[in-house]
């Protein structure tokens, strides 16, 4: 067992975990954030999307303790009290899930291409993008069509394509 110190959506956190934790397992179990999924096991589906210092990773693929140290910002952190962070507004606009159990992973994937493209995207570049995540239950259409407009709402220029948004 070991101790570590983690700054989880803001809040300093210290946890004891077995060496094989996953990073997954511990904010579900030890620390209550069930809001981050646990979908496929074989790091294929994206539901376990968490930002770990900034960068998008697949919690079920990384160990609690090489994150010692670090912020984690989970799907229950990007929300401001009760106004939703743009991303989320977009999907639940834009009717960008069906099921939900997809959509933590890719928010926060959506917020993570969002950020890296400050330039402009396009419906081709979130598509590329999104090759981490998978939705069972619904096409893409509307997943694209919330961070474009997440995107614009961000201030990211978007550029048109002719897809339905």
């Amino acid at each position: 067992m070991s101790r570590i110190d983690l700054t989880i959506n803001g809040q300093s956190k210290r946890f004891d975990v077995p060496g094989e934790t996953l990073l997954v397992d511990l904010l579900r179990d030890q620390a209550g954030l069930t809001g981050t999924h646990i979908g496929c096991d074989t790091s294929q589906c994206g539901a376990c999307v968490v930002r770990v210092d900034g960068a998008t990773v697949k919690s079920c693929t990384i160990l609690a303790m090489q994150c010692a140290g670090g912020r984690i910002e989970t799907i229950e952190g990007i929300a401001k009290g009760k106004e939703l962070h743009p991303v989320q507004a977009a999907f639940s606009e834009n009717h960008a899930l069906q099921c939900g159990y997809c959509t933590p992973g890719f928010v926060i994937t959506a917020i993570d291409i969002i950020e890296t493209n400050p330039q402009g995207l396009d419906a081709q570049t979130v598509r590329e993008e999104l090759h981490g995540n998978i939705c069972r239950c619904t096409g893409y259409n509307n997943i694209v069509a919330a961070i474009l407009d997440a995107a614009q709402r961000m201030g990211v220029p978007v550029q048109a394509t002719g897809e339905r948004s």
